[in-house]
Parts: structure tokens; sequence; C-alpha cells
């Protein structure tokens, strides 16, 4: 039977995760723990994650979950990283006047701003919450079946920007355009929120389950 580590430190909607997980593929085995062993022997790791990102990063070290981390993308078994969890595999955020992420990728998480514009001069809402199209940058392996600029769900006031174009997965716009998925080797991760975005989000959880870890 597949096994997957939902990664729980506190921080996480687990429950909405872990529900997703299961419905689409029946019988696989959804572990959501933070103890090392659980997650070192799971076929693969996700690390989801909402809130602060101080909070998120002060639990991640208290718990050691970091070492977790660092173990799991370096073993080559399928990563995930959702929302909180993609900007914590970054080196810094601006959230929380600053705050030292993990440093897996190369890149900043900012803020929106408060004075934000579409493309019109019209002021946008921060946290940018709710549907929004996203343009895949690259194939992957997590984008099949799924139509470019399909839209997926957001909650968030922070956004990344990775220092290296070719990891960048995909992209979307709220005023700035940022980068809404990474990709690199084993690990995937994605700003927007796959459990709560119906089928697209559903197909890529599918996807995930069904991915070797090979680019």
């Amino acid at each position: 039977m597949s096994s997957i580590a939902v990664i729980d430190y506190g921080m996480g909607n687990l429950h909405s995760v872990a529900k997703a997980l299961e419905h689409v593929q029946p019988g696989v085995e959804v572990r959501v723990t933070a103890d090392p062993e659980q997650v070192r022997t799971a076929d693969r790791v996700l690390l989801p994650g909402v809130g602060a990102i101080r909070d998120c990063m002060a639990e991640i070290r208290r718990l050691g979950v970091d070492a977790e981390v660092r173990e799991a993308i370096a073993s080559g078994k399928p990563f995930l990283g959702i929302c909180v969890g993609y900007q914590a595999l970054m080196q810094f955020s601006e959230e929380n006047n600053g705050v030292d992420c993990l440093g897996e990728f190369e890149g900043r998480v900012n803020f929106f701003g408060d004075d934000l514009k579409d493309a019109d001069g019209e002021r946008l809402k921060v946290p940018h919450m709710g549907w929004n199209q996203v343009y895949q940058t690259q194939d992957h392996p997590l984008w099949a079946n799924i139509e470019d600029g399909s839209r997926f769900y957001f909650v968030h006031s922070y956004y990344v920007k990775a220092q290296q174009n070719d990891l960048v997965a995909a992209t979307c716009n709220y005023g700035v355009d940022f980068d809404v998925a990474i990709a690199r080797d084993n690990v995937f991760a994605v700003q927007f929120h796959p459990e709560k975005s119906q089928k697209v989000g559903l197909q890529l959880l599918q996807n995930f389950l069904n991915w070797n870890g090979q680019p």
C-alpha cells in the first residue's frame, strides 16, 4: 500500500488535505504525523501550512520538522509543499518583520502591499483570496490533465519570487506577477490550496500520488 506523510507541526489544514488525498486514491495510507520515523518510511511527503510564517517556522524548528524536510528532499521521494509549506522552502519572508526560512530554494516571500492595484488601476484587496488563473511555465508530471490557465483557490497576503527562473513551474497575477509553483527534481510546491480547488486541485493531488519523483 502506498503511504504519504502529511507533516503535522500544528499549522496546517491537515484534515482537508488528508481527506482529499484519501478521496482521490482510496486505500492510500495517509499519515498525519510529526514522528520522524513515520515521515522517513513514507513513500511520499507533504508539507502543508497556514497562518503566520513566524509561528510556522518556530514550530517547524521546535519540533525538528526542518530536519525531516531536508531528509525527505534529499531522499529523492516525491515531496509536495502547499501554501505556507511552499513559502517555508524559500530563504526569507518579509512577514512578521522578516523571518529566515528553510532555504531549500533561493527566493524571497514578499508582501503584496497596501496599495495593490490591477491593470485598470482598481484597488485590489489583500489578502489575495479566491480563484485565480495559474499559467504553467514548464511541463511537469503534476500538471498532467490540467489545462494551462486553470483556476485554483488562493488565500495569502505574501507571495514568492524565486531567484532561478528555471525552477518556476507556474505563475499567477494579482496586481503583480508572482511565482505560484516551483519544481526541482523530486520537489514540487504551490501557493494555492489544491484541496480547496475542486476538480483541478484533486487532479493535482492525484498526479502527486502517481508521481515517481522524476521531473
